[in-house]
């Protein structure tokens, strides 16, 4: 991407380049020692043998396994170095790259690891979050903007939504020009270099990068170390996207309280730099905002089931189902996962599902956030094939192109890209996950604290003209109003995590030779007839590309419908998920319990399944 960009975009470097180029950020481990000896000087590339790991193959969103498999010899390096020789040392000569992540346990040493590779391998610069911090969208956005030039890529460091610390879970990607997650045609040629591997570049006698300090160093005659604010930059990029002023009037009101739970990810920094420092939210309601190598001991996935104090505090059970005798509810709570890409949006005791997140987000993206009115309004809206039809609804009474993608950021990235990639124009445009991710084209990942400010812009909007004490419109009345616009997709997910692999493959292909002896006119139970059944298949309008078994879908011919497909972002074992959807379009059948609307579809899945009889569980590990 060129220096001339939206809007959004603009001036984007200015946070980077105001750091104190003199700040000293490398110490070695024997400071006083390379004093005496000038250990620096000694600093030589060398060729260090290895040998493959079996298994090292990028899923959705990197590589994800056990700390302690990344802690093995020359793990890490094997990746890199395969990950370098799959971008080729022709584009890596002279180039920036960005590394960073979420702060969980072991991070802080692949980062070394990296920087003396890099230095090998021939790039001039690395930039990285002081501390070793960067949230995933962050580093799309330092990818796409650079104070000198954009970078080549970066390394994010992270396994997202999994748990941390040293008996849990590690992970590695890598993201490539345009911001977004690596192409398969990148992470196929990784992958099939770590089969192959029999050495690695690492520049030796490297000195130790002191992450702690903002600044700047030159290594070496060709090599650069640069720490920044993790959070600066990206700040900026969020206060060209929204109107900070109209938040502002939002969270000053008396009869207004917001509460936010980073879940001790790498959120916590930037909640409180907007939150707090922009926006006037007090620091007691920026909950676990202290980025820990083990999040607290927690699991910083931002559903019902793991963000339980938020949830509880904002008047919820695990269910979503309102709690008795509650007080000092808050009119808005949020949290965030790891590494700060996936967003929970609730009410005043209501929960907003992803699926109707994204679809009200579109609905009200040109009345309420500057970035889309600014560029000519709305021009498309994707979701994955499993998250719910809400959006497609708002697309056919907008007018604006509708896309269903496979699982996974990098297909909205191409969408995005169209124009420059020769196709058709689709920005402004906005996507999301029924796995808590949503975004636009400001960046090429999911953004949770972007989909944060979108929800409290919706709400800040509606009620501009009301008078100081005068009653707000809730976020529970927003979504309610838009249900009855557009009708109610009831929607559920049944997660059953850490099945064993060849149990979850045995059931999915059961499901596949189902399929294939032909199910259309089955009724599974009375009323609940199937129309067409098949498995996803997804034929990229941008690059031609097929993404084939993307998804068992079993579609009724009352519009319901269930799904089934293995998640690729776990460390161990296989996660089976199972999609309920159920259109009504009666306004008053549209405020039924989630549960009671989809009791009879869930019983026809889990019995056509056979789900327990192939896997040993009765019951799933979360239902959101």
């Amino acid at each position: 991407m060129g220096k001339k960009q939206s809007k959004a975009n603009e001036g984007f470097g200015s946070a980077l380049s105001e750091v104190d180029k003199d700040a000293k950020v490398v110490t070695t481990e024997a400071e006083e020692a390379e004093k005496a000896d000038t250990s620096l000087n000694k600093m030589k590339i060398s060729r260090k043998p290895t040998k493959p790991y079996e298994g090292q193959e990028p899923g959705t969103s990197g590589l994800r396994k056990k700390t302690t498999v990344f802690m093995q010899e020359n793990y890490v390096e094997n990746f890199v170095q395969s990950t370098f020789n799959a971008i080729g040392a022709d584009k890596l000569k002279g180039c920036t790259l960005v590394v960073g992540g979420d702060g969980r346990y072991y991070n802080t040493t692949m980062i070394q690891t990296i920087s003396a590779m890099a230095a090998a391998n021939g790039v001039a610069k690395v930039t990285i979050g002081q501390n070793g911090l960067l949230s995933t969208p962050a580093v799309s956005a330092l990818i796409r903007r650079h104070d000198d030039g954009n970078p080549l890529g970066g390394f994010i460091l992270t396994a997202s939504h999994n748990p941390g610390g040293k008996d849990n879970d590690c992970g590695i990607k890598y993201n490539v020009e345009n911001g977004g997650p690596a192409p398969e045609k990148i992470t196929s040629k990784i992958f099939e270099g770590t089969k192959t591997i029999s050495e690695y570049l690492i520049m030796e006698n490297f000195p130790v990068i002191d992450l702690t300090k903002i600044g700047e160093a030159k290594i070496t005659d060709e090599f650069t170390v640069q720490i920044i604010d993790c959070a600066a930059a990206y700040v900026e990029l969020m206060k060209e996207v929204f109107d900070f002023d109209l938040l502002k009037s939002l969270l000053e009101r008396d009869n207004f309280k917001f509460i936010y739970d980073a879940m001790h990810g790498v959120a916590g920094p930037y909640a409180k730099a907007i939150f707090k420092d922009e926006l006037g939210v007090p620091e007691d309601c920026l909950k676990n905002c202290t980025p820990l190598e083990d999040f607290g001991n927690g699991h910083p996935d931002p559903n019902l089931t793991y963000a339980h104090d938020l949830v509880e505090a904002c008047g919820l059970n695990g269910k979503g189902e309102k709690l008795d005798e509650v007080t000092d509810v808050p009119d808005m709570g949020a949290a965030a996962d790891g590494d700060a890409d996936r967003n929970m949006i609730l009410g005043k005791q209501f929960f907003v599902t992803p699926s109707d997140s994204v679809a009200v987000i579109a609905a009200n993206a040109e009345q309420c956030i500057p970035f889309f009115r600014d560029h000519g309004g709305l021009k498309a809206i994707a979701r994955s094939m499993p998250t719910s039809a809400a959006a497609d609804l708002v697309a056919k009474k907008m007018g604006t192109s509708i896309f269903q993608v496979p699982t996974g950021w990098k297909f909205f990235g191409n969408l995005m890209d169209s124009s420059v990639l020769g196709g058709e124009e689709y920005n402004p445009l906005i996507c999301g996950e029924e796995s808590f991710g949503t975004g636009s084209n400001h960046i090429r990942e999911k953004d949770g604290i972007w989909a944060v400010l979108c929800w409290m812009s919706i709400v800040a909007h509606r009620n501009k003209d009301k008078a100081a004490g005068e009653d707000l419109v809730s976020i529970e009345k927003i979504v309610e109003e838009h249900w009855t616009t557009f009708g109610r997709n009831y929607y559920s997910r049944y997660d059953y995590e850490n099945v064993e692999k060849e149990k979850a493959t045995a059931m999915m292909a059961s499901l596949t030779e189902r399929i294939k002896s032909g199910l259309s006119g089955t009724e599974l139970l009375p009323g609940y007839i199937l129309g067409d059944c098949d498995e996803f298949e997804y034929h990229d309008p941008v690059d031609k590309s097929v993404s084939s078994n993307q998804g068992w879908r079993f579609n009724f011919t009352d519009g319901s419908r269930f799904v089934f497909r293995l998640s690729g972002t776990g460390s161990v074992g296989a996660t089976i998920r199972l999609y309920l959807e159920k259109y009504e379009s009666d306004p008053s059948k549209i405020s039924q319990p989630t549960a009671d609307a989809l009791a009879d579809l869930v019983k026809a899945a889990l019995e056509f399944s056979k789900i327990e009889e192939f896997t040993g569980r009765d019951a799933p590990t979360v239902i959101t």
